[in-house]
């Protein structure tokens, strides 16, 4: 199902019905399957077909010709999705997919009015914008595009952040996991906080996560496809994190480790202490040095010290 289902409903049904009564506006209706779902990221499987499961498509047009033929358009479409078999379409997924213009499938999943039909994004609307939104914004696959204007706008988000919005998220993710982390879990642990610990951990976790997904310069998906995601890049990507066994094994080790509390007993905070005797330092430490190493690569850094707050300033001053 999902994608090669999509496209063979498209060749199949869609396309002929559109050459056929709407041969005048072929060239200007651009089709493919992308955006909410996760038959757009390639992850559905049995267990999705719990809920917004079925074939469909979506048909992209401008504004002016949504005023000329969206309703018609629409209701041709629907039919056809009525009578494909074993469809049983909720009204959620129905407004994820079928007839919808370029500005409004962009500016739902992103949160904002873009000015799409011109592909036009202000830094300040790029630092608005949700990772995990832009992953969907540009997930899928375009059939047909004569117009070209949908995939002007995709390719713009595909080309990634600007380089003053790219800077700051690093930073900002890079202060994010240093305190939960490196500063955080151990005053938490000190105090046998493990509640707040436990925060700090998936804190952490992500903000590691984020970190990878900057450096390789893609967006991440939604929250529960992230690592799923993350292990496909690290697969095919020759980063320094290969020299530890790749950066998925060490996210995994970091989501899996508890913690030691009786690493801690007996132990006062100090900023200047770090406590490798309890396995979830070292896993953090070690992560670090691989965001470091990532960076060096990148040029945002010559250093190589693992505590990550210090390239906060580093980075941002050079924007």
């Amino acid at each position: 199902m999902g994608i090669g289902s999509s496209r063979r409903f498209y060749e199949n049904e869609v396309a002929p019905m559109i050459r056929e009564k709407f041969a005048a506006f072929e060239s200007r209706i651009a089709v493919g399957i992308a955006g909410e779902g996760s038959d757009c990221f390639g992850y559905d499987d049995f267990i999705s077909r719990d809920h917004d499961f079925g074939t469909g498509v979506c048909l992209w047009i401008t504004d002016e010709d949504m005023d000329r033929i969206g309703q018609k358009l629409s209701r041709e479409y629907e039919y056809l999705v009525d009578q494909h078999p074993g469809n049983k379409l909720t009204e959620r997924l129905r407004a994820r997919r079928g007839v919808m213009t370029i500005r409004s499938y962009y500016s739902k999943i992103l949160g904002t009015e873009l000015d799409a039909e011109n592909a036009v994004i202000t830094d300040e609307d790029w630092r608005k914008l949700d990772h995990a939104c832009l992953a969907t914004a540009v997930n899928g696959t375009v059939f047909r595009d004569d117009l070209g204007m949908f995939s002007a706008f995709r390719k713009l988000l595909l080309d990634y952040y600007p380089d003053n919005v790219w800077r700051i998220r690093i930073a900002n993710e890079l202060h994010k996991y240093s305190a939960a982390l490196q500063v955080n879990y151990a005053r938490c642990m000190a105090r046998g906080d493990i509640v707040a610990a436990r925060l700090c951990h998936g804190q952490g976790l992500e903000a590691a996560m984020q970190l990878f997904f900057l450096m390789v310069r893609e967006y991440p998906p939604y929250y529960k496809w992230t690592y799923r995601r993350l292990a496909e890049i690290d697969a095919r990507t020759n980063s320094p994190a290969k020299r530890y066994g790749g950066f998925t094994a060490l996210i995994k080790q970091l989501a899996e480790e508890p913690g030691d509390k009786s690493a801690w007993k007996g132990i006062k905070y100090s900023p200047n202490y770090i406590n490798l005797s309890d396995p979830m330092i070292v896993i953090t430490e070690r992560i670090a040095g691989c965001i470091v190493e990532m960076m060096n690569e990148h040029g945002l850094t010559d250093r190589t010290n693992p505590y990550l707050e210090t390239y906060v300033d580093e980075i941002l001053d050079k924007i």
